[in-house]
């Protein structure tokens, strides 16, 4: 793994699985300050503010600045700043969203938005999905944080943003702009975080069909781990590889 001066990092199924740091994982991060190396953790879960993900983590045991962490509400304000500055948006999503928009300069608006914005949330209101269906029918356009469909949950899986993304689109036959993993937008405003470049970065994921092609897409080096939700045999069923594949963070080399 020589030439890899930087790192962007998945958090589920790479640094955590539910609550609980993987074996490994602190000290790799520890590894990588010790040792200068910038990085970026990086999440599609827009719920959480990076200070709040910062506070996560600390109780697990990995303290880690929260310039550090990037998340997909994040690239989803610095998206909506470069296209149309100081807009106004309906958002659906969690303070890790509202807080981002806000930050930008962005007002927050049942009034005629120019966009509508869904994010993460654990508790989707029937009400607010309509009112998104009408302000998109009525011209506002359809942002999206990322295209998963579920996520972990109490109990088990529940539904996460592309499911609803679904559902509105079935309705207003218009489809969202998803701006998370696997857009390479998102890498790149990642890279852009660090100061950085493709080719002597690299991404660590758990997931082909987020992470690996979302790196192979913008240029990365490519480390697929096997923590998360991909086994060694269905990674050989995919038409574009991983640059390598590994048991785990731990054993990422720097």
């Amino acid at each position: 793994m020589e030439g890899i001066k930087n790192y962007l990092i998945d958090l589920d199924g790479v640094i955590l699985r539910g609550d609980t740091l993987i074996p490994g994982a602190a000290e790799f991060i520890h590894r990588l300050r010790d040792q200068g190396f910038p990085f970026l953790i990086f999440t599609n879960n827009s719920q959480y503010t990076p200070r709040d993900l910062q506070v996560r983590l600390h109780h697990m045991g990995l303290d880690v600045p929260s310039q550090a962490i990037f998340t997909s509400a994040l690239a989803t304000a610095q998206f909506l700043n470069t296209q149309r500055p100081g807009g106004s948006a309906f958002a659906i999503g969690e303070s890790g969203l509202t807080t981002a928009l806000h930050d930008i300069g962005y007002a927050l608006t049942d009034q005629e938005p120019e966009y509508v914005v869904l994010g993460e949330t654990t508790t989707y209101s029937f009400a607010r999905i309509t009112s998104a269906i009408r302000f998109i029918m009525a011209g506002a356009r359809f942002i999206a944080t990322n295209p998963d469909v579920m996520g972990p949950g109490e109990g088990g899986i529940v539904p996460a943003t592309g499911a609803v993304a679904a559902l509105i689109n079935s309705v207003t036959n218009v489809k969202p702009y998803f701006i998370g993993k696997p857009n390479p937008l998102m890498m790149r405003m990642a890279l852009r975080t660090l100061n950085a470049h493709s080719e002597d970065s690299a991404i660590i994921g758990d997931s082909m069909n987020t992470d690996i092609v979302a790196g192979t897409e913008s240029g990365l080096k490519t480390i697929l781990v096997l923590t998360g939700v991909t086994t060694r045999e269905q990674a050989e069923r995919f038409p574009y590889r991983p640059t390598w594949i590994l048991n785990s963070i731990a054993d990422v080399v720097l």
